[in-house]
């Protein structure tokens, strides 16, 4: 009967954490595309593009078929070693809205990213800034229906989480255990609630008001900072402004990693200094990947074990240690193939939930390891530390 309570306890502790963990991600607020204004305030879009040669002119392009009425477009070459600057050169040549400015050399104390939307920043003329990264495609109405959304919801910072585009086999096996996890150390409608800290944008498309920017200092106010968006967005947040994230999924898409070893440069840089400075989220994060290990490893044990006990003879209660891992798998899957189906995969994906939750806490465990030893991450040829 000890090994059948233990089962048993296990069982209901399960699942509570693993629906707790899959009713996190509440984005109340939806963008729906909008009719395009007559008027309304100058938006300077701004695109930080460094060897972006695959993305970049897709990017463009959709940019600026936007059907609000007044924008511009700048991009910020960002020392680029690849064709970015040509494309960009031939896409200015046929387009005036589109404006290319060329990066300077990366100061001391400055990260990349900070650093190229800083000077983007600095040559646009908007009322209303709006970043968006290369690898993100927005729809025609996407700038007429976040503004409105914006003004509506009354935002200071307003920003999007946008339709994950995912081609290849561990695209679709990581990045929905990835958007789940996220959903947990930031949930959204905490994120949206003037009264809590927590606070994160998605740098993928972030809408603020100009003068909000320079009132918490801009980019130069975060500049050696590599997950720009969560600090820009806690600069916001923390100095009483007013943040919203919403669900954009269908103004824009993002197709961010296409390869197992991309995803495992970008993912565990964003996790390693996302938990760098929250001690909390750290132990979280450790936390996280001992319960995707446990998914991983121990899940696919748990029923072969009550078999086992079966087999020599447990009877009743060893085929209720059986019943209740059966149960416990069914459950996980299901929630995985609700998952699943919220970002356009098919429900049979929930099958590599193992496999997935492998990786992730490898992942995590990776990043965790690096801030408590101190040791730095590398993107796009730039060392950098927590510190």
């Amino acid at each position: 009967m000890y090994y059948l309570t233990l089962s048993s306890v296990l069982f209901v502790a399960a699942l509570v954490i693993i629906y707790w963990i899959h009713n996190q991600y509440h984005l109340d607020i939806v963008v729906e595309p909008a009719t395009p204004p007559s008027s309304g305030p100058l938006i300077s879009i701004c695109v930080p593009a460094r060897d972006e040669e695959h993305n970049i002119s897709a990017c463009v392009q959709a940019l600026l078929a936007q059907d609000y009425p007044d924008f511009e477009v700048i991009v910020l070459d960002d020392r680029s070693t690849d064709a970015t600057p040509e494309i960009l050169r031939h896409l200015a040549a046929k387009e005036d809205r589109l404006k290319v400015v060329h990066g300077s050399d990366l100061p001391e104390g400055w990260a990349g990213k900070p650093h190229a939307l800083h000077q983007a920043a600095g040559v646009a003329r908007g009322e209303w800034l709006c970043f968006v990264d290369a690898d993100t495609f927005v729809s025609p109405q996407a700038l007429s229906a976040c503004c409105a959304k914006a003004i509506q919801t009354r935002a200071d910072l307003f920003s999007i989480i946008t339709f994950q585009v995912m081609g290849t086999f561990w695209e679709k096996v990581v990045i929905p255990l990835v958007m789940t996890a996220l959903s947990v150390g930031f949930a959204p409608r905490k994120v949206n609630d003037p009264g809590r800290r927590d606070a994160i944008a998605n740098g993928q498309f972030i809408l603020i008001n100009r003068s909000v920017y320079e009132a918490v200092g801009g980019h130069e106010s975060i500049k050696d900072q590599i997950v720009e968006d969560k600090a820009l967005a806690e600069r916001v947040k923390w100095n009483g402004f007013r943040l919203v994230l919403a669900d954009g999924k269908h103004m824009a898409q993002t197709r961010m990693y296409t390869s197992l070893p991309a995803m495992w440069e970008g993912w565990t840089k964003n996790i390693y200094l996302g938990l760098s400075d929250r001690p909390s989220l750290l132990w979280l994060g450790v936390f996280g990947a001992a319960l995707c290990l446990i998914a991983a490893l121990f899940l696919p044990i748990w029923p072969l074990l009550g078999i086992v006990w079966w087999w020599r003879g447990g009877g009743w209660p060893a085929l209720s240690v059986v019943a209740e891992a059966v149960v416990l798998w069914g459950f996980l899957l299901s929630m995985r193939a609700r998952a699943a189906r919220a970002m356009r995969l098919s429900a049979w994906w929930a099958l590599t939930t193992q496999l997935g939750a492998a990786v992730f806490a490898a992942m995590m465990l990776t990043s965790a390891w690096k801030v408590l030893s101190g040791r730095g991450v590398t993107w796009k040829g730039r060392t950098y530390s927590a510190s």
